[in-house]
């Protein structure tokens, strides 16, 4: 059931609730790479989705075709404090917004939690978050977009595995009338939750680069793992397949977060570059960039030998597909298409 006050109440009668701030040199200090991540238990019948928004405000009137159909599937489904609640484009205060990710973070009654929507904000509280519970009992974090940082963070200073997804705002509002890529990319969800084997894959491209690959899939947004540089949520991409999405950029934007990466390294040994959608915001007028995203992309990865991949159905787009980030995958690019499976 949809019960906000049992699910507070519940929580507080287990956990107390303390939100530092954390002084900056923590949150700018780099670490040694994790090697090993640890996968979450998959959910199980009657088991508990949390709800809440670390970022941008949403309405429950604007969640509720999600928590239907979560309810649907057989889980529980509880709703933080976040959610209804406004400050500008927030969904709450930074300190409302961290209390209420916290509070899931440590009750062992909650064994997913979905991030609502993306936007902005994520960034303002991870400094804030005290992960040393949720260590010890993990449990999956859905989400995308600005919850990219999240699963950064994740993996490479907390390792734990997540998911990248789509969120409550990309549920259809009617699902008998939703087309056949909103259900499957939402079906992908529960799929990944529960445990499923899922293959997916992409038509071929002729810019696409041949060969096979396996290791740890990372990635997400393209902006908010460049801006992640230099912090204890960077992203370690060594010895990984990274896929990559974002919407609303210039191509010379694109360019210049792609040089970043080149330039820190976060290219040079990867075992495999995945290309989700990008939505390029047209250039103005008589600032024409005069390359294509495959070029930039190809520019930058001409030195090395790995296998890349364009149009992968993951981003800001209907045919955005659950990944297991931290999770060993194989990709194969050949001329038949794409492949993407955990062995």
């Amino acid at each position: 059931m949809m019960d906000r006050k049992r699910f507070l109440n519940l929580m507080l009668a287990t956990t107390t609730v303390s939100i530092p701030f954390y002084t900056s040199g923590f949150s700018h200090r780099k670490q040694e790479p994790l090697s090993d991540i640890r996968l979450p238990s998959y959910l199980k019948a009657g088991d508990t989705i949390g709800i809440t928004s670390p970022a941008g405000f949403i309405t429950l009137a604007e969640i509720r075709p999600a928590v239907e159909l979560i309810q649907s599937w057989g889980f529980r489904v509880v709703i933080g404090e976040t959610i209804g609640r406004r400050d500008f484009t927030f969904g709450g205060t930074d300190q409302q917004r961290a209390e209420d990710l916290q509070m899931m973070l440590d009750n062992n009654a909650v064994h997913a939690i979905m991030c609502a929507r993306g936007g902005y904000g994520t960034v303002r509280i991870i400094d804030r978050l005290d992960f040393s519970r949720f260590r010890q009992h993990p449990k999956w974090i859905i989400g995308f977009s600005d919850i990219t940082l999240l699963h950064c963070h994740l993996n490479s200073h907390i390792g734990i595995a997540s998911i990248h997804a789509k969120m409550c705002n990309s549920f259809p509002s009617d699902w008998l009338n939703a087309d056949p890529v909103q259900i499957q990319t939402i079906l992908s969800i529960r799929q990944a939750l529960s445990g499923e084997r899922i293959t997916y894959t992409a038509p071929s491209s002729p810019a696409n680069r041949e060969g096979s690959a396996e290791g740890q899939l990372v990635g997400g947004n393209l902006s908010i793992i460049e801006t992640l540089a230099g912090s204890s949520s960077d992203l370690d991409t060594a010895g990984k397949i990274l896929f990559l999405e974002d919407t609303g950029e210039y191509l010379y934007s694109i360019d210049r977060m792609l040089w970043n990466l080149k330039r820190s390294g976060k290219l040079a040994r990867l075992r495999g570059l995945i290309i989700g959608g990008f939505k390029v915001k047209p250039d103005d007028a008589g600032e024409e960039f005069g390359k294509s995203i495959y070029e930039i992309v190809m520019e930058k990865v001409g030195d090395y030998q790995y296998p890349v991949c364009f149009g992968f159905p993951v981003g800001h787009q209907r045919e955005n597909y659950a990944l297991k980030s931290g999770v060993h995958h194989r990709l194969i690019v050949d001329p038949s298409g794409v492949t993407l499976s955990v062995p």
